[in-house]
């Protein structure tokens, strides 16, 4: 396993420890060699004081790891100075998370992302490298010396142009397949939440299928849709990637064609970790509520507090408290053990968006009969009555299901009267 030192500066009169970055770099595949902290403000040149750097680069000398990790962002001529102190690779937090990304990555869709994210990262940076690197090579600035910094930055631009104009085809696609699932009578539900909340385990207890889930971050970067019966109803259940504090504007642009099946669907379910301290459990609601708040629509969220199994009813109604204004409809739930599945399924099921009530009358016909199929495969039929040469029908459906019945059948438009 790959060895790693974390460092992290901590404004003065704050908290903050390493725990999530040292999960994170464990998920990356690094063991943690050391931790090292200092309380101060930023310094220009090496984030931290050139003391503090100094005990950093003798840690590197005595442990030998491959990357010194930093929890906030760097830039060009802080990694530059600390690279060349440590003499080994240092990134910061979001190059750590690119790297998970990458690991991650599967599908062409997924790799795209990532490579657009890391590149946006670079480009402010890129002019700075290249002068930095002609100065001699470094961790992590090695090749870059035979560059000019117009041609890098230019190359840089372009490829996310390219890239961008790929993955604007993927999102139409993808508007595209969201439109027809609607038409054919499909709820569109998401389930989004910060990573490791639980979430594609929960999604594998809803539908009885199994898909990824491990106790990591980040283990799912592509949706994965299942089909999830609500009564009479039929969903759309989609697993979608994990968010994370400081996420940067530039991985969620980033990542916008896969984080579209939260912000488009018809209801989410917002998980969290119900077995965290609250105060960490308020931190990574508001995460969640600022990633998700200014991009999704006028959507119903329920809040499933996930691994209620893991503290007792006592600790449950102390963490409700104290997310009271942060978790709509809350739902106490175990993905594990099944308890609470239920009641989620009720409450998804009356938040759901409502469907238009209605009567139509078809012929007695091979046609009738035929739509009379297709509409117990779109709808909820409630009652079907046989009268001579037709057929009454009551049924249940999305204004779009009752659209295309008149559509189909022309003949009976002036039937369909909600």
């Amino acid at each position: 396993m790959k060895g790693a030192i974390l460092v992290k500066r901590i404004d003065r009169g704050t908290e903050g420890g390493l725990e999530e970055l040292e999960e994170l770099a464990r998920s990356a595949g690094y063991e943690v060699l050391a931790k090292v902290t200092q309380a101060r403000t930023p310094d220009k040149a090496y984030a931290i004081g050139r003391g503090k750097a100094e005990e950093v680069a003798a840690l590197v000398e005595e442990l030998k790891p491959e990357k010194v990790i930093f929890d906030e962002r760097l830039s060009a001529v802080q990694v530059y100075n600390l690279s060349k102190l440590c003499k080994v690779e240092v990134i910061d937090r979001f190059n750590l998370i690119l790297e998970i990304f990458a690991n991650r990555a599967r599908t062409r869709e997924a790799k795209l992302q990532v490579e657009l994210a890391r590149l946006i990262y670079e480009r402010p940076k890129a002019r700075m490298k290249v002068t930095l690197a002609k100065r001699g090579e470094q961790p992590g600035f090695r090749g870059l010396g035979r560059y000019q910094a117009d041609v890098y930055e230019s190359e840089i631009t372009g490829r996310i142009a390219k890239i961008q104009a790929e993955l604007e085809v993927t999102r139409k696609r993808q508007h595209e397949t969201r439109k027809q699932r609607k038409e054919k009578g499909f709820d569109l539900v998401a389930l989004a939440g910060y990573t490791n909340a639980g979430k594609s385990t929960l999604m594998n207890a809803l539908v009885g299928e199994s898909v990824a889930a491990k106790d990591q971050l980040f283990t799912t970067l592509v949706p994965t849709t299942r089909l999830l019966e609500i009564g009479q109803r039929r969903a759309l259940l989609t697993d979608t990637v994990g968010f994370i504090k400081d996420l940067p504007h530039f991985m969620v642009e980033a990542f916008r064609s896969t984080l579209e099946e939260i912000y488009l669907a018809d209801l989410i379910i917002l998980v969290v970790d119900a077995s965290e301290p609250p105060e960490a459990l308020v931190e990574k609601l508001v995460t969640c509520h600022d990633t998700l708040w200014d991009e999704m629509g006028p959507v119903p969220v329920i809040t499933a507090l996930n691994k209620c199994d893991l503290i007792s009813r006592e600790e449950l109604e102390e963490r409700k408290r104290a997310i009271v204004h942060l978790a709509p409809h809350p739902v106490a739930i175990s993905a594990k053990t099944g308890e609470g599945l239920d009641e989620l399924k009720k409450k998804v099921g009356k938040y759901l968006p409502k469907w238009t009530f209605a009567e139509v009358v078809l012929p007695h016909t091979e046609e009738g009969l035929s739509t009379l199929s297709w509409l117990h495969d779109n709808a909820v039929v409630h009652h079907v009555k046989y009268d001579g040469g037709h057929i009454k029908v009551s049924v249940e459906a999305r204004e779009s299901v009752l659209e295309r019945l008149a559509k189909r059948f022309e003949a009976i438009k002036d039937a369909v009267k909600p």
